[in-house]
């Protein structure tokens, strides 16, 4: 099959670790400067396009989110090409009508996590301040959107996520201190991604699969592993209908504004850029070479 476009970038969450859509034609284990990836990237053909599929917690599910080398899985998807990526995330759910099973398609974020220093490509040298106002790829969003309608799937077209550190889940106190912040849905990897995905000038935006309420639910305690499991396998089963229905909306060129989100951002005058950082960062930094 002939591929066109620019590449798309699919990291899946918790329940999806492959994306059997796909017309697998490679897989590459990739080293970065910044060490492994959580996984090889899977690369394959949908409607027409390249895509790279990388599971976030690695094969069987083997990475705490505080182990998660993001540097490794941004930087590794950029050198292949990827112009966009759909992060696949599931999360818990803040609101009484964010229910089990629903789909939310988060406008904004929260990074309550203390590990800031992995949330840059930046330093050794050049520094830069991309914009974060809005995190996700509002024009990409809208297609993630749009899926959830053909697909008949239960969604909200918005939502505050907050990223927590993990693995614990929140106190009780902690849970509600969040529903006071106005935030919606809960997770642990969705900070990390998105900046360092806008530092890479890649479209970032992310499909959240509710999975439980919580802890700040009344019933949280009536939960059950084996229900939470349950919704979850749903979701990501799910998720693979909608990413089908995604991929063949998403441009063929990439001139999203977060494909230039480092015109301005970048403050180290070049002529300065010590050579080694260069070329540490060079799929990053590659239009500006």
């Amino acid at each position: 099959m002939q591929v066109s476009g620019s590449h798309i970038g699919i990291i899946g969450g918790s329940g999806l670790y492959e994306f059997e859509a796909l017309e697998i034609n490679q897989t590459l284990d990739i080293e970065t400067p910044f060490g492994k990836p959580s996984a090889p990237l899977v690369g394959g053909t949908l409607a027409g396009r390249q895509v790279w599929f990388l599971a976030r917690h690695g094969k069987g599910h083997t990475i705490l989110p505080t182990e998660l080398n993001h540097k490794a899985n941004i930087w590794a998807l950029k050198s292949v090409g990827v112009d966009w990526i759909i992060s696949v995330t599931a999360v818990g759910s803040l609101r009484d009508d964010y229910a089990p099973r629903d789909m939310v398609i988060p406008h904004q974020l929260i990074d309550h996590t203390s590990r800031r220093e992995h949330a840059t490509f930046f330093g050794g040298g050049i520094v830069a301040h991309p914009s974060l106002a809005h995190p996700y790829a509002e024009d990409l969003r809208q297609i993630l959107i749009k899926a959830c309608e053909q697909t008949s799937t239960t969604h909200h077209a918005q939502g505050i996520y907050i990223n927590m550190d993990g693995p614990a889940f929140s106190t009780q106190a902690e849970s509600q201190l969040y529903r006071q912040w106005g935030c919606d849905i809960i997770g642990m990897t969705n900070a990390t991604e998105a900046k360092l995905a806008r530092e890479a000038e890649i479209a970032f935006a992310t499909l959240s699969m509710v999975t439980d309420y919580d802890c700040w639910h009344p019933e949280h305690d009536n939960v059950e592993v084996e229900m939470i499991i349950g919704h979850l396998m749903a979701n990501a089963a799910k998720s693979q209908e909608l990413l089908q229905a995604i991929i063949p909306m998403i441009p063929s060129e990439a001139d999203y504004p977060e494909h230039k989100s480092l015109e301005f951002a970048i403050i180290t005058a070049k002529d300065i850029w010590p050579k080694t950082t260069v070329k540490k960062l060079e799929p990053i930094l590659r239009r500006f070479l």
